[in-house]
């Protein structure tokens, strides 16, 4: 734990979680993110519906004399946002406006507070920062990154971790696709980080993602041959191909290799 709470960059500082799983791995992470000297800072992700952990980030933001002036969501998992409506409440009264709440914003118009949502292109500026948005579907179909160019960080949410790979909810072309532009993005504006959404940071954002995209194209690769060797369901190739991962993430790769079988699907359709 001592390696990822607290971690981060100049403007970037992590508060995790304490809801550790097989899908979690350490715990959530949330970020605090503000300018040097800024008196207002944007949270990302609060986390789960934890009153100890929301309380903390408050008293973190506060003991950084600063109040939280936005919260975002990088997609509405449970373990990323079911506690932002109690925490923009909890903040709002710590910033002196009981009856009210914090502005949260996401892309899904169901995790919103108040009225204005996310989308590709956007730019926050809360406290004077600068954090861009990116549409980064495939996890889920409502999945952001965010850019902080001032530390040239990559805040991605669940769709690079710090260890482990991700679960695929959405379409695996999506994923595919969000990965390569990451990618690219890494690479023309030099990130120097990726801050996930679980697990430590990663310094060397090309390395990471090169491995990301491997690893699903050679995953993808087992499970067509699964197929070819007569495996029909999501179950089955489960078993062929996950055979020696723990059976307790099981049902979470089925969901990932249902994701491929639908992408093999459609390709093999549009030939």
């Amino acid at each position: 734990m001592s390696e990822i709470d607290g971690m981060g960059t100049e403007r970037a500082f992590c508060v995790l979680a304490p809801n550790p799983s097989p899908m979690t791995l350490d715990g959530t992470n949330t970020w605090i993110v503000a300018e040097p000297g800024a008196d207002e800072a944007v949270v990302i992700d609060p986390g789960p519906k934890d009153g100890k952990h929301l309380e903390r980030v408050v008293r973190t933001v506060a003991a950084q004399g600063r109040r939280v002036g936005l919260v975002l969501l990088t997609h509405g998992h449970p373990d990323h946002a079911a506690g932002a409506k109690r925490f923009a409440e909890l903040a709002a009264e710590a910033n002196g406006r009981r009856g009210g709440a914090v502005p949260v914003r996401a892309l899904d118009p169901r995790h919103r507070l108040g009225d204005e949502g996310l989308a590709e292109g956007d730019v926050v500026t809360t406290g004077g920062l600068e954090l861009r948005v990116l549409e980064t579907p495939g996890h889920s179909n409502d999945s952001l990154t965010f850019w902080l160019p001032a530390d040239r960080a990559v805040l991605t949410g669940d769709t690079v971790l710090g260890y482990g790979t991700t679960v695929v909810e959405g379409r695996l072309g999506d994923y595919l696709a969000s990965l390569d532009r990451l990618r690219a993005f890494a690479e023309e504006q030099e990130a120097a980080t990726i801050l996930p959404g679980h697990g430590p940071r990663l310094d060397d954002p090309i390395v990471a993602l090169d491995r990301y995209i491997s690893h699903r194209r050679e995953r993808l690769a087992q499970v067509e041959a699964a197929v070819a060797a007569g495996a029909r369901t999501a179950r089955e190739v489960v078993e062929r191909v996950y055979a020696d991962v723990d059976r307790s993430l099981w049902p979470a790769a089925e969901w990932s290799v249902q994701a491929q079988l639908d992408y093999l699907d459609e390709r093999s359709s549009d030939a």
